[in-house]
Formats: structure tokens, sequence, C-alpha cells
């Protein structure tokens, strides 16, 4: 039998990961605040899946010779909030604090209330709910 790798954890590499963390704790994402200023850090969702932050210095000690990204949406991270009241409130809420809106909430064809931020490396955070 051959075995069938699973998928573990999500990585992202971080150019601040104190401002990062800050971010993704405010989406509930439970992260030991010593992680702050720590090379490398995670958080568990329910289920087992794992979020892991290391910071450029850190991946760049074992590649060398990876690119720096400077932004973009080649992974985006999407949070399913509990109803479309809440995606308006947790946007408004980032915002509010300092995070730059990408698509303010709005109701998508798909039949989900939608909004994107921005996280501190410029990439795209979904929150989503299915519509009322």
């Amino acid at each position: 039998m051959t075995p069938t790798p699973r998928l573990d954890a999500v990585g992202l590499v971080v150019s601040d990961m104190a401002a990062t963390l800050a971010f993704y704790r405010r989406l509930g994402l439970a992260v030991p605040r010593d992680a702050d200023s720590a090379p490398h850090a995670e958080a568990v969702l329910p289920g087992g899946l794992r979020v892991l932050w290391d910071t450029e210095e850190t991946v760049r000690s074992y590649d060398p010779d990876r690119p720096r990204v400077t932004a973009g949406d080649r992974i985006a991270l999407a949070f399913r909030c509990s109803g479309p009241q809440e995606v308006d409130a947790v946007y408004g809420e980032l915002v509010a604090a300092g995070y730059r809106g990408h698509l303010e909430p709005w109701d998508a064809v798909w039949g989900q209330r939608y909004a994107v931020v921005l996280d501190p490396d410029g990439r795209g955070v979904e929150l989503f709910a299915d519509a009322a």
C-alpha cells in the first residue's frame, strides 16, 4: 500500500512577525504572545491543521537564493464567518484598526457575503459567510 500524505500545515513567509501575528490574532487564531519576536510561530486550528509563519530571515537561512516576494495573492486564507453581518463587522474592525481593505463587503453572485482585507505583507485574506 502506498502511503498518502495529508495536508498538515499552511506556511506563510512574513516581513514583520509581530505585525503579522497581531493581524491574525484579530481573526481569532491562538498564537502565543511570546511568538512576536520569534523567527517561527504557529497556531493549531480546530481539526488539527496548522498555520505557520516564518520570517524572511529564517527562510533565507536555509534557502538563501529564494526570491523575496513583495506582495500578492499566490495563496489566500479564507475565514468563514457566522453570517453576513459578521463579515461586515470583522472587515470594519480590521480597517478601523489600520489594516488595508482591498474589497469592501459585497453580496457575491455565488451566494455568499464576501470581503477581502490585506494582511501586513499584502496577502489577501478573505472573509465570507453564506448569504442570509
